[in-house]
């Protein structure tokens, strides 16, 4: 034993964390996993017995720790090591040479090329893999080499999903027994609003009116809109008044023929377009909805079902990958390549308030499943 490391073991053992995703402001599913996931592990009374180290690419710690938005305890702290291209790579690789933790933990996908023994990553999905369209030859290649080189160099991986595990198991051939499932948690701005005046005006603001239907993500193929959009024309011509659709997301890969098949089919009036919302207007958004439509044909683990579920929205999702392990009971799962089915069940919640007080209540008991402490502590305990 050298003495570094002899005096290493008489304190707190040191757990190093990316933090590069955390710190970003516009965050995505992987980001807001990122921050939620630390700020749960900074509340957690067991991990009080380690030392936690955050890796930013940012030029101060003061600047870093003010983006993640919630305070640090005694035993966090944050090391920033900027560099403005290939910082995991060259700049936290290097950091590892020259100051290793005893566990370094990668919240999303990618293990820097020197990396401690001891290394956990978390691996989210697959998609380019089930969808190469929607990634240029430059980026498929990037990611299939750097999420084989973290599924299989890091001593343990943490997956969001059992349809994630098995994707790494069947494309990468990683041993079922390093891999751990571990689901993210719920958000607490996530609950249901009673404001009447909020739900109008948040409505009004977005250009619909109740009654509607809202989808959550970014526009992009794999997202199945193209569905969502045959089933509104198909309830335009069932239903006198039908709901509006509001798809609450950025443009994404072939936007364009998306917004086409709108105008083309005469559905404007029907079909908004929001681009980006703001996260705290989504829990209001989402508690004046008549019901979250999300037909997806590929998730790692679906975010917006858990976030509608929370705010006690009714969910129609797909039955494809992960979205089912989310959704259990708490919603309707419907085929993703009927939309026939999808208009049936629109129209049918629309017009029975039973059905919606039922999968009110349904998604907002499922929900109670998913909290972040419950992720971090089953986190720490894959860390220890």
């Amino acid at each position: 034993m050298t003495i570094q490391h002899a005096i290493r073991n008489t304190h707190h053992p040191i757990i190093g964390i990316d933090a590069s995703r955390a710190i970003i402001t516009q965050r995505t599913g992987t980001e807001h996993y990122s921050a939620s996931l630390i700020e749960a592990l900074t509340r957690l009374p067991e991990a009080k017995q380690f030392r936690f180290k955050l890796y930013a690419n940012m030029a101060s710690a003061a600047e870093a720790a003010d983006k993640l938005g919630f305070p640090l305890p005694a035993n966090w702290r944050v090391r920033a090591i900027p560099l403005r291209r290939l910082w995991t790579h060259i700049r936290l690789s290097a950091e590892m040479l020259q100051r290793s933790p005893d566990v370094l933990f990668v919240p999303s996908h990618v293990v820097p090329i020197w990396h401690p023994r001891r290394t956990i990553v978390t691996i989210h999905d697959l998609g380019y893999i089930e969808y190469p369209q929607a990634h240029t030859r430059a980026s498929r290649l990037y990611l299939h080499l750097s999420t084989f080189f973290s599924a299989r160099t890091a001593s343990h991986v943490i997956a969001i999903s059992e349809a994630t595990k098995h994707d790494l198991v069947k494309h990468y051939g990683v041993r079922p027994d390093k891999i751990s499932v571990i689901y993210h948690g719920r958000d607490p701005i996530f609950a249901p609003v009673t404001d009447q005046q909020k739900l109008s005006d948040a409505a009004a603001r977005y250009g619909v009116s109740a009654p509607y239907c809202i989808h959550v993500g970014t526009l992009q193929p794999r997202k199945n809109l193209g569905l969502l959009v045959e089933a509104w024309g198909m309830l335009r011509e069932r239903m006198e008044q039908p709901p509006q659709l509001l798809l609450a997301g950025k443009r994404g890969w072939l936007y364009n023929s998306l917004f086409e098949s709108v105008q083309s089919r005469d559905l404007s009036h029907l079909i908004r377009f929001a681009d980006y919302v703001d996260r705290d207007d989504l829990p209001v958004l989402y508690s004046g909805a008549a019901a979250l439509t999300f037909p997806s044909l590929y998730e790692g683990f679906g975010l917006p079902p858990l976030e509608a579920m929370s705010c006690g929205t009714p969910v129609l999702a797909s039955t494809a990958t992960s979205i089912p392990e989310v959704v259990g009971y708490g919603g309707l799962l419907l085929d993703p390549h009927d939309p026939t089915a999808w208009a049936d069940a629109i129209q049918r919640l629309i017009s029975d308030p039973g059905l919606q007080a039922e999968l009110h209540r349904k998604g907002l008991e499922r929900a109670t499943h998913f909290t972040w402490e419950r992720t971090a502590r089953q986190t720490l305990s894959v860390l220890r």
